[in-house]
């Protein structure tokens, strides 16, 4: 039988929320060749007027408290996410955030997949 590493790694994703801020706040919670996992806290945060997200990796994401809307290029309408919503973006489908809750942190958990 194999024993426990030295150091487990362990946390919460609602501890310790930032406060609302100019920008949003990003926290790497893992980091592994080919995965990335994020907490991502937004506060009524959007993407700036014309921009769009051309990602070279997937990425998975969760609203996991609060509400947004996403908007994929090229689809008639935002998708509004709610908690417990997902998302699975291809690495190159431009996307961008329409609107994050302003009355409460946005809580989201993100993985980046290398392809």
């Amino acid at each position: 039988m194999r024993g426990l590493p030295t150091m487990l790694a362990s946390g919460n994703l609602f501890a310790d929320l930032p406060p609302a801020a100019a920008d949003e706040h990003v926290a790497a919670l893992l980091a592994r060749p080919g995965v990335r996992i994020e907490r991502i806290v937004s506060h009524g945060q959007a993407s700036p007027p014309g921009f769009w997200y051309d990602q070279d990796q997937t990425e998975w994401v969760c609203v996991m408290a609060g509400s947004a809307e996403l908007l994929i290029e090229g689809e008639a309408a935002p998708r509004p996410l709610r908690p417990g919503d997902w998302l699975e973006i291809p690495a190159h489908v431009r996307h961008r955030v329409v609107s994050t809750d302003a009355r409460q942190p946005t809580v989201w958990l993100a993985v980046h997949i290398a392809d």
